[in-house]
């Protein structure tokens, strides 16, 4: 009977371990640059051990590539654009993916340009060579943004691009402005040495923009099998840019250890540029962190029907939803 005992002790530790480290893979949108060092950190601060979690997260290669990954089912979680999701789902009826926590309330599309090349503002694009990348976030939003901003888009010179060769066209002159997130294409370019007061940048959302930026995804299926592993999740994540928020220091060093042939000093600034612009802003501040304003999804949802042809009635439930958040959302400091 002891043995009988013991085994059975046994066999419950063991399934408690398992449960305990849940594994989870995470698609991100993008390389593993500064805005993706709080994910690290989560991991590095044993956040997502906490919560039962064993996370792996995984590079993309712009704002659309985790939205499929996430709908079939390859990875339970991911992170993307809010507004390319709003598009797929309208395009994929039913495909079991949605929001459920905002990261970048303001979010980052720029048109990116240089002075010495005649782009400063949004008019300034008419009679120019825009390089705009396909697969580019900031790029999907670009029809609204010339809506809002009256702008001849027959005078604009639009210029496909790939993602390694945006920037370098730009600090070539081979292009006068470019499609990108603010924080990474400014600081690409100061990389690449072109000074920074010849650069300008002309973030969406100060022109017009009442859209919303990148959020947490999950696939509807999973979530709804395991509320409490999207919880704890979701909980990590925020603890994770809480951490970075008050040490950005520290999650660069998670990200450089993921990373080591990148530039601390400069992602730590796109880190900090993604912060102060995009994440904590005077909304997330004042109403927590991770939820959206109903009101203004509502008039996001009108600007993408400006440019955007719905084949069914957008329902923003259908988009996103709180029900995994904390009441008031997560406090980031």
């Amino acid at each position: 009977m002891l043995h009988r005992a013991m085994t059975g002790l046994a066999g419950i530790v063991l399934a408690t371990s398992v449960a305990a480290q849940t594994e989870m893979p995470f698609a991100l949108d993008w390389k593993f640059e500064g805005p993706a060092a709080p994910y690290f950190t989560a991991i590095d601060k044993g956040h997502f051990a906490d919560a039962g979690l064993s996370v792996e997260i995984s590079a993309g290669q712009g704002s659309l590539d985790a939205i499929p990954k996430v709908a079939t089912g390859a990875f339970p979680v991911g992170f993307a654009d809010i507004n390319s999701l709003i598009k797929f789902l309208d395009q994929n009826p039913g495909a079991p993916v949605t929001a459920v926590m905002m990261v970048y309330d303001k979010p980052p599309f720029a048109i990116v340009g240089r002075k010495s090349l005649g782009v400063e503002a949004p008019k300034d694009l008419e009679g120019k060579v825009l390089g705009a990348p396909p697969p580019d976030g900031a790029w999907a939003q670009f029809p609204i943004f010339a809506s809002e901003n009256a702008l001849d888009v027959d005078k604009i010179t639009v210029e496909p691009v790939g993602f390694p060769t945006r920037e370098p066209m730009l600090a070539e002159g081979a292009v006068a402005a470019i499609t990108g997130f603010s924080f990474s294409s400014y600081l690409n370019l100061v990389r690449l040495g072109v000074p920074e007061d010849d650069i300008s940048t002309i973030l969406m959302a100060d022109h017009g923009l009442a859209l919303y930026g990148n959020a947490v995804i999950v696939n509807t299926t999973f979530a709804e099998e395991n509320p409490e592993l999207v919880k704890g999740f979701l909980a990590a994540v925020a603890a994770g840019w809480k951490d970075a928020i008050a040490d950005p220091d520290a999650a660069i060093a998670s990200l450089i250890e993921r990373n080591p042939a990148a530039d601390a000093d400069l992602e730590k600034r796109r880190l900090e540029l993604a912060i102060d612009a995009n994440v904590v802003t005077d909304w997330t501040t004042a109403n927590g962190f991770g939820g959206i304003d109903a009101a203004r999804m509502d008039t996001a949802l009108e600007q993408i029907a400006l440019t955007y042809e719905f084949t069914n009635a957008p329902d923003a439930a259908l988009y996103f939803t709180d029900a995994y958040l904390p009441e008031g959302g997560f406090a980031l400091k």
